[in-house]
């Protein structure tokens, strides 16, 4: 028996004994018997320990149950483990390369003769709940370098090797084994497999090993896990209704925008989705008029020097495009900012003139890897909504107060929650400590005097400036990073921007990027997803559609679209030699806003009749009613 004893100090602060060598299952049991069922594994000074792993030192500890995050991602590891050995078990010439989480569930990448399908996976997934039906024990088991070596030789592991030279010849090295199944992990994994309870393999692809072009293509599995069956059957619905949403398929049915070779990853857009893009831009704009900006207009193409000197050129030159006139080399401009500080610089500014809120519907090229491509929320040209605020010291505050509530508003206005990070210095930056303190200290007032709440993100600010990011929650709760607050001092430096203070000397203002939408393209996309194609009726490519119940009614239906169309309402009229439910259903299919079925009652009434999206019921009203009720609709934008 060990005399020796450990201090353990807990997350509340409370310290305890314990013999050396101790466990965390064994200090999970002796707390409480209930508690070491749930714990799965533990950090030790902040180290992911297994719960069999001995503890040699005084320690802080925290203990990892399964309910919380941690404890869910060493579950979806655990079964990513038995993913591996169910591909052994059925593939025996099969050698594993990874096996990670992933945020929801887990891959493993591995190489055999045998091509896998989608319709292989319900039998892996047998496989796999025969393992866990099997409970086997889950060990962890230290080696040497040498002796890890020579179990994947044997083994013929090819790709274990490979990674083992990533590691020091003279570190221990862990593995884990369960029944005949060993890993190269660090873990921590689940007791044993049968604690694993609800999981599903999901998708088949291909993938270069290690990410690496020139590398050898493996087949990758996919999977989710879950602590109970109820959670696994909510991600599914989450999955099978964001696919119902998938801007790509609604893109391409109500006929909103395309893409085409001749320009890859360059988003075309067809009438039904530049009416959406107008209506978001003539939106933003009414809001930034009343807001005191005024719009310019940047050239789409600069000398490559301009970028240069803005400090663009280090960060960005790799996703830039770039052209050579008269012997002059050009680029297409990836950010907006230095044409705005240009046109800061072509006038001479007073302090009274502060600030000045310089707005650009700015069209920006960055290149990005075919592979990363996906429809509008990652092209290769798009338009940003950005804004310049050149401000004195002492208006930093109450400017970016201003920008917060126009932000609030915009976001309000489509129905969207929203999340608040602060971001800090990040690695690669300009400029001194003092002044990044400074722009750090003064955002984090901003934010403290609203009373808002946020959260620090260390070392993610712009190469210029710390920033305020914030995070949209669309309708299936995921999040996106769409607007921004950045704070510069950098680029007045870089640019010699000045203004003439009171005392009639030359001073620098600061400069606050901003943007709402950001990408509007982006946020286009995002919106939908986030109403599943079927946009308020404000921004509805089509709000309103006729539906003549015969021939003998179209003159009416003519009638009817002038009075709406004259009222600034888009109103088409479905004239196909088709029958009435079939006509009707397309309108439901195409999302149109409001359908009004007009016959012979209607025409001898002067009435319409009102279906709106989405519901079985209708209404009788007189055409006057209706234009009344969707104009306030449109005017207030109802959701």
């Amino acid at each position: 028996m060990n005399d020796k004893q450990i201090e353990i100090r807990f997350p509340d602060g409370s310290r305890k004994n314990f013999p050396l060598g101790i466990t965390l299952a064994d200090i999970a049991q002796s707390i409480s018997l209930s508690l070491r069922k749930n714990v799965v594994a533990g950090k030790v000074n902040d180290q992911l320990y297994d719960l069999s792993q001995c503890i040699m030192e005084d320690a802080a500890i925290t203990l990892i149950t399964k309910e919380s995050i941690e404890g869910l991602e060493v579950l979806r590891h655990t079964t990513a483990h038995v993913l591996g050995q169910a591909v052994k078990r059925l593939y025996d010439d099969s050698k594993l390369g990874i096996g990670p989480i992933i945020e929801h569930g887990f891959y493993y990448d591995f190489l055999s003769d045998t091509s896998v399908t989608s319709n292989d996976l319900v039998m892996i997934e047998k496989k796999m709940q025969a393992i866990i039906e099997e409970d086997l024990k889950i060990e962890r088991i230290e080696v040497t370098y040498g002796e890890a070596e020579e179990l994947f030789e044997k083994r013929g592991e090819l790709f274990k090797l490979e990674l083992l030279k990533d590691i020091p010849a003279d570190e221990k090295i862990s593995l884990y084994k369960q029944g005949e199944f060993i890993d190269l992990c660090r873990g921590p994994h689940l007791p044993s497999t049968g604690w694993i309870k609800a999981f599903k393999l999901t998708q088949v692809s291909g993938a270069y090993w290690r990410g690496d072009s020139d590398n050898q293509v493996m087949q990758r599995i996919y999977g989710i896990s879950f602590l109970k069956k109820k959670d696994l059957e909510q991600h599914l619905y989450f999955l099978e209704e964001a696919e119902k949403r998938d801007h790509r398929k609604l893109g391409k049915q109500l006929e909103l925008f395309m893409f085409s070779e001749e320009a890859p990853g360059m988003p075309f857009y067809l009438p039904n989705g530049q009416i959406i893009r107008t209506e978001l831009e003539n939106f933003s704009r009414a809001l930034q008029t009343k807001a005191g900006y005024a719009e310019v207009r940047t050239p789409f193409m600069m000398n490559q020097r301009l970028w240069e000197q803005s400090g663009h050129w280090d960060h960005y030159h790799e996703n830039m495009y770039f052209s050579e006139v008269e012997n002059a080399k050009f680029a297409m401009k990836p950010m907006n900012c230095p044409g705005h500080m240009l046109i800061f610089k072509n006038s001479l500014h007073s302090y009274r003139d502060l600030p000045i809120r310089m707005a650009e519907f700015g069209q920006v090229h960055r290149h990005e890897f075919s592979g990363a491509l996906n429809g509008l929320l990652r092209v290769r040209t798009f338009c940003q909504d950005d804004a310049h605020i050149f401000v004195r010291h002492n208006q930093i505050k109450s400017e970016i107060k201003q920008v917060i509530h126009l932000i609030d508003e915009v976001y309000r206005t489509f129905g969207f929650e929203y999340s608040i990070e602060l971001s800090t210095r990040p690695e690669q930056s300009l400029g001194s400590d003092e002044i990044w303190n400074d722009s750090e200290e003064a955002l984090k007032n901003v934010l403290e005097d609203l009373a808002v709440t946020y959260q620090l993100n260390e070392g993610d600010g712009a190469f210029y400036g710390p920033k305020i990011d914030f995070h949209i929650k669309d309708a299936l709760g995921r999040s996106h990073q769409c607007g921004t607050i950045q704070l510069d001092f950098q680029m007045p430096e870089k640019f010699d921007l000045t203004y003439i203070d009171e005392n009639n000397e030359k001073v620098r203002p600061v400069v606050i990027h901003r943007a709402i939408f950001g990408s509007i393209d982006r946020f286009f996309g995002i919106l939908i997803e986030h109403f599943a194609g079927a946009f308020p009726t404000w921004l509805a490519p089509r709000q309103v559609q006729i539906v003549p119940v015969s021939s003998v009614h179209l003159d009416y239906a003519l009638c009817v679209q002038s009075v709406l169309r004259n009222e600034g309402i888009r109103v088409e009229i479905d004239q196909r030699n088709e029958k009435l439910g079939y006509k009707v259903r397309e309108a439901q299919l195409q999302k149109v806003s409001y359908t009004l079925i007009l016959g012979d009652k209607e025409v001898s009434d002067g009435t319409v009749n009102v279906r709106e999206f989405g519901s079985q019921k209708t209404e009788c009203l007189s055409i006057e009613g209706f234009a009344l009720l969707i104009k306030q609709q449109i005017e207030q934008r109802v959701l």
